[in-house]
């Protein structure tokens, strides 16, 4: 039985080395780690990734595939529920390192399976949703732009994308202001903000190109 780690790391996302010691520190014990790099999750389908297309070939029954959240494996509804049905029929299960989720391809029990089968569908379908609407804020704010003449940025972010992203996912982890304010070196008043408007928070730092 082995367990293995995909991440699909882009541009401005967290860096490989902080997936895997995040899903680490959860307390998964990874035996191989597989990466897409540069990709979008939107755009590119799992199977159509060159890393991801691996996966296809390496999980078998009673494997484990560990994912830092569904998303990793698409923003399509349709891509991330056929990605995740063709896994549970092969009888792999799947678990993310945020909120501990597990999908289990190996069980047989109809209840169980009803109830896994309707959490990856309102989770895909969500995951989409996300990804739509920070389309729609971009292009609100570069509308905006254009509407006001000028490039206007807002009040500059006492922190870089890294931070941003290290800090979110501490705070999706479960871990109050505090606790994350120890680890990140912001403020509990940003911290407060980040949690409470991620988005908002995400779009100020490709405003200042950070």
């Amino acid at each position: 039985m082995t367990t293995i780690f995909y991440a699909r790391v882009s541009t401005r996302d967290q860096t490989l080395d902080h997936q895997v010691t995040q899903a680490e520190a959860a307390g998964f014990k990874i035996d191989e780690v597989v990466a897409d790099h540069g990709v979008s999750g939107v755009k590119h389908r799992l199977q159509d990734r060159p890393e991801g297309r691996r996966l296809f070939d390496k999980l078998r029954s009673g494997d484990t595939l560990v994912l830092r959240w569904l998303d990793r494996l698409g923003r399509n509804y349709d891509d991330v529920t056929d990605s995740v049905r063709h896994f549970i029929r092969q009888g792999v299960i799947i678990r993310t390192v945020i909120n501990d989720m597990a999908f289990d391809g190996s069980t047989t029990d109809p209840v169980q399976q009803a109830i896994r089968d309707a959490m990856v569908a309102f989770l895909a379908a969500t995951a989409e949703a996300q990804a739509e609407a920070n389309k729609i804020a971009q292009r609100a704010g570069i509308d905006l732009a254009i509407e006001k003449g000028d490039r206007f940025r807002g009040r500059k972010p006492s922190y870089d994308r890294k931070t941003f992203e290290l800090a979110v996912d501490l705070l999706n982890l479960g871990n109050g202001p505090s606790v994350v304010s120890k680890e990140t070196g912001l403020s509990r008043q940003t911290l407060i903000r980040i949690r409470d408007d991620q988005q908002s928070a995400s779009e100020a730092l490709e405003r200042w190109g950070l």
